[in-house]
Order: C-alpha cells, then structure tokens, then sequence
C-alpha cells in the first residue's frame, strides 16, 4: 500500500532520504510480523541475509514466499522457535524443512495467491523486494518477479527494496514508484540464477511426441526441468508460435533464436511474450532487459484462465509425477510427501480447456528416475495430491506415446494409459486393471508387454481436394472407431474378403485388429481430424505366417473418400511394412465384381500374380521383384 509520506516533492529527494542499511531497514520488524520475501530468481538476497541475522532477536515471525531457489537458514532447525515459512510452492531450498514440519506448504492456484492478501485474509506487515533503479520518472522495475511481489507490494504495511543494478529493467505492468517505497537499500549483486536441466534421451523423446499434436500458430506455455525444456527444443520446425506463460525460462530463447517464436499469431497481445517472473540465467534477463518485445504483468493476469482463454491454439504444457489409469494426476507430491505445488498448472489448463483450439498435455516420464515403478499406474500412491482430476485432464505424453483421455471412458483410458505405458510395467498394469474390472478378461489376454507402438510407422499425406490422412498403426483405443468406420461402409462395397479367422462381416470382433502385436498382426488405419476427433476412412492389415514369412493381406476405403488415392497409398504403405519386416509374398482375396481393385495392386511395381480359385480372386504379390511394368499375370 502507498506509504504516509505522499508529499509533492521530487521524487529524487525522496529517493535519497529513504536510503539506509539493511540492518536500519529491518528494525522495523517487530515479534509476530508477517514478512513477504520477493520469487525465486527475483530474491532480494542482502535483504533475506539481513533477516537471519535479526531472526535470533525475534519471535513468531512468519514468513511468506512462492519459492526460493537461494540457499536459505531460516528455514533451518535452530530458528524453530524463531520463525515458521509459509510457501506457496516447495522448492529444493525448503523441501527438507517442509517435510520435517518446520516449515508450511500452502496448496493453492498461483493466481489466487494475489486476493489472500488484497483481501486482507493474509495481511502483510512487511515486503522484501528487489527492484531496478529508479528510472529518470521516479519508477523502478520489478524486473524478474512480478507475479505476486506486485500484490505484495500494493497491500504491505511497509515495503523495503534492495536496489540492485543487476536487476533487469522489464516492460509493462511491472512498475513501482519510489514514493510507494518506505526504504531502499542499494546493493549491487548478480541475480540468483537457475540454469537449464541438462536433456536426456527420455525428456527427448517426450518432447518430439509432444511437439506431433502441438500446431503452427499455437501460443505455448511450459513449466520448468528436464522435459519441458526438450519439449520447446523439439518445436524449432513449428512456425510463428507465440507464449503466454506465467514463467519464462532459457528455453524459449532457443526458439526465439530460431525465429519460431514470433508471437505473430497471437490473439491476444499479438507481437509479445506475455510473462510474470523468470527462473533462468543471466542471458535470459539480458534478454528481457527493455525488450518491447516481452510484457511482464501480475500472475492475477497472466494465470487468469479467462485471459489465458483469450490466446487461440493456447496449449498448456503441466509435468505430472504420476497419472493412475483412471486419468486422475497428481504433480506434487510423492505419497504423502509435499514435492512441489500446484503453482500455475491448473490455471493454465483452465484457460487452454476453455481456448478455441486449445490443448491442455500432461507430460512425464514412464518409470521413476531409479526405473523401479512405473509413472502411470492402477491408482496414484497413497497420499499422492490429485491436482488434474479425472474430468480435467486432456492428453497424457510420455517417451512411449500419446493419450487422448478427453471424452473417453475409464475402459478406454486404460488402454490408452498402458500403451504409452514403459513395457516393463504393461503386464502388470493390465492385470491390474482386470481387478479393478476396469478391462475384460479377454482384453487382457490379446495384450502383451512388449507389443510397443511403432510411431514410427505414422504417415501423413494430401490428396485431393486438401483432404489431409494421417495413416498410422492402430490402437487398443481405436475399437469404437473401427466399428464405426465398418459400419459405414455399404454391404456391397466390401471387396476384400476380410481374414477367415473374423466374423462374417460387419458383426465381427474388431479387436482382434486394434489388439495386436505390430508384428505377426499389423493393422494401418488412414484417420481424418484433430487427435481428439479423428475418424478412421480407410483400414488396411496383413496377418504373417511365419513359417512361410507370407501373409494376408485386406483393406478398404469409406466411399466418401474414394478416388482419392487413397487406397493406392494406404496399400503401398503397408506392402513397405511387410518389405521391411522380410515378407516376401503378400495374398489378398478379391469377391467377383470388384476386379476394378487390381488397378491399385498393378501400381504398386511389384510383380503380381492372380488366379481364380473356388469362386474367389486370389492376388499374390512378390515384395522381393519389382516389375519395369507391372502387370496382372494369370497362373495356372
């Protein structure tokens, strides 16, 4: 709150005759206060070295911050009886006091943080912040730290500000007055610093599966560690992406390099990073440095789902710990022990759920760092903080894959969970989640532990018209869509005659062409639409004897995306598969009056035999010749 003197002299002799010591400043402390000490990077280090010297001569003081990332000794044993911390997130500084129960965690909203103390609910007797010089206005910057110092500083009995060279001097609403300001104690020092997570294999991998479902134009939003860090380096072939986030980190300034993040999209702020307080190195508050082209405000602004919501294409990127097979995430903690805090991650997945266009991915690895329990399991360990619910939750990513959760039922969550699940774990998750009756007896016994879906094999080509056909292998979770795509098609349109081992068709059991092994069984699906609303209009598959290395072969196309190519393509794609896996004959039957299908084999440059046997074509093709002019060769 504004300070009693509010005289209309220059600010620059008030500036001057509010400078003190630390040690001065901090007299105005008194038994039982309630201090605020300024974010993470943005800590005003000499003012917090100054109140632990004082702490001994005090009493019940309580202090509040979001996090520190410094290595702090007021959250050590001996100031017990001295003062308790109260944060909003748990960081590694005080995680070991918070655990112990010397010191509090407060789950909230970041963006809620900011009324407790407007409101009065949480008032603040004295804030600790760090600020840049006033500039030739009387204004100083908060520089690194908007996110709640701003609140802090509007509402605090008394406000006193480590004036800090170093400190950066960052755009829009991150401005305060010197009058606004009770002391100032000028201390030049480097910022606090949190350098980027160094990249593994695993966070890699999590970071290409995420960056498949992320489009150009998108504004993103990122938390900070390992895999959010591969997640943005994965998005350098994106084009003209935009950020609204609550933290910015080093690694969006590779993007920014790159010329990916141009904020040129954007629906809201277009041209500018949106931000509220960095956790980064010295390059990155070189970067922010009067940047117009980067606009920090409050997090009762960045993290306000409604304004988050105004971003089109918002995606919002949580880490997660663990995900159990009903969809349900939990993000901080480990059993009953607090590890983080639910800090921006809800308020951004609000905003992404309610923005046109807008994805909300949950991303984490497979297994634990030690690789001795699986990530995503029957049900979250005891104690676990559900901060997704089961209705909240969007997408899942780990190194195996991604799963669509939204709209979809615990059955098919489950699978859908166990395919991107690690392998090692898969057996046990799917008879586990037969006792739980969240999968059928026969579900469980089509699925083995290794059977890994090959993205790999994922295609996407244009046909006409701009018709855009994602084709790639199938999955567990595309059961109701494969009976949709069969039930579409006309009875008399069938004119490949599906394997012997199925029903007659359409009444057959799709299953046992979603439940495969990708390798004795591999079924190609041509899908159309988003992730979430995609529709299968062609399938294809081939079923492998081994003895002989040949397999049948069946396809068919929806007849609203007929004479396409499709069919061609869709073919010509699944014979590669067979190729590389050293099938050397392919056998497909055909029924009399659909002979128009050798067209699609003739093109192909395989040599290709037919004949006729028992009232049914019977084509062979030969993966190991290719033909200058590929034509139908009748046998005997």
């Amino acid at each position: 709150m504004p300070i009693e003197d509010q005289s209309p002299r220059p600010w620059r002799s008030i500036y001057e005759s509010r400078k003190t010591t630390a040690a001065k400043a901090l007299k105005a402390i008194r038994l039982g206060k309630r201090v605020f000490i300024g974010s993470g990077c943005g800590e005003p280090q000499e003012l917090t070295r100054a109140l632990e010297e004082v702490i001994p001569m005090l009493a019940d003081l309580e202090i509040l911050h979001i996090l520190s990332i410094g290595k702090t000794r007021y959250t050590d044993a001996r100031f017990f009886e001295k003062c308790r911390l109260k944060s909003f997130f748990v960081a590694a500084a005080s995680r070991e006091a918070v655990a112990e129960g010397r010191a509090d965690y407060t789950p909230i909203n970041l963006a809620d943080v900011p009324e407790l103390f407007s409101s009065g609910a949480m008032p603040i007797d004295v804030a600790l912040i760090q600020v840049s010089p006033p500039d030739r206005h009387g204004f100083c910057s908060l520089g690194v730290a908007v996110d709640i110092v701003r609140a802090a500083t509007e509402s605090a009995g008394r406000v006193i500000a480590q004036v800090n060279p170093q400190m950066p001097r960052t755009l829009g609403d991150s401005f305060v007055h010197v009058r606004d300001i009770a002391a100032f104690v000028e201390f030049d020092e480097p910022l606090l610093e949190l350098p980027p997570s160094p990249p593994s294999p695993i966070a890699d991998e999590i970071g290409r599966n995420v960056a498949r479902i992320v489009e150009d134009g998108s504004t993103i939003r990122v938390g900070v560690g390992s895999v959010p860090t591969a997640v943005l380096h994965a998005m350098e072939d994106k084009k003209h992406l935009g950020v609204h986030a609550d933290m910015l980190t080093d690694a969006y300034l590779h993007l920014v390099k790159k010329g990916v993040i141009t904020n040129a999209r954007k629906t809201l702020h277009p041209g500018k990073i949106v931000t509220s307080f960095c956790l980064g190195t010295r390059e990155l508050y070189d970067f922010v440095h009067n940047n117009p082209m980067v606009a920090f405000h409050p997090v009762e602004y960045t993290n306000n789902y409604l304004v988050i919501a105004e971003n089109d294409r918002m995606v919002s990127i949580n880490s997660a710990l663990e995900v159990d097979l009903s969809g349900q995430v939990c993000a901080d903690s480990v059993g009953y022990e607090i590890y983080s805090g639910v800090g921006g991650a809800i308020d951004f997945l609000r905003g992404a759920r309610y923005s046109r266009g807008g994805k909300a991915i949950v991303v984490l690895p497979s297994v634990t760092w030690d690789g001795e329990r699986s990530r995503i399991r029957p049900f979250l360990t005891e104690g676990g903080g559900v901060v997704t619910t089961r209705g909240g939750v969007q997408y899942v990513v780990t190194e195996y894959g991604v799963a669509q959760l939204q709209g979809r039922s615990i059955r098919e969550r489950t699978l859908a969970l166990i395919e991107i699940a690690h392998p090692a774990f898969r057996e046990e998750l799917l008879k586990a989640a037969h006792d739980l009756n969240y999968l059928r007896k026969r579900v469980v016994a089509a699925r083995g532990p290794m059977a890994l879906y090959p993205s790999h094999l994922e295609v996407v080509q244009v046909f006409k018209d701009n018709t855009r056909v994602l084709f790639r292998p199938a999955r567990a979770t595309d059961e109701r869509s494969m009976k949709e795509f069969f039930y579409s098609l006309p009875r008399d349109e069938s004119y490949i005659r599906f394997l012997s081992t199925m029903k007659v068709f359409p009444h057959y059991d799709v299953q046992r062409m979603v439940h495969i092994d990708y390798h004795q069984v591999m079924t190609i699906v041509g899908v159309v639409g988003e992730l979430e609303m995609e529709r299968i209009v062609a399938v294809s598959q081939y079923v492998l004897n081994e003895e002989e290395m040949t397999a049948e072969i069946d396809f068919a196309v929806q007849p609203d995306y007929g004479r396409k190519g499709i069919a061609s393509f869709l073919l010509h794609h699944l014979v590669s598969i067979a190729k590389g896996k050293c099938i050397r004959m392919l056998k497909a039957y055909i029924t009399p009056g659909n002979e128009r299908v050798f067209g699609v084999f003739q093109k192909l440059g395989y040599v290709v035999e037919s004949s006729f046997v028992d009232g049914v074509h019977e084509i062979r093709l030969y993966t190991g010749q290719l033909a200058d002019v590929c034509l139908m060769e009748p046998s005997d």
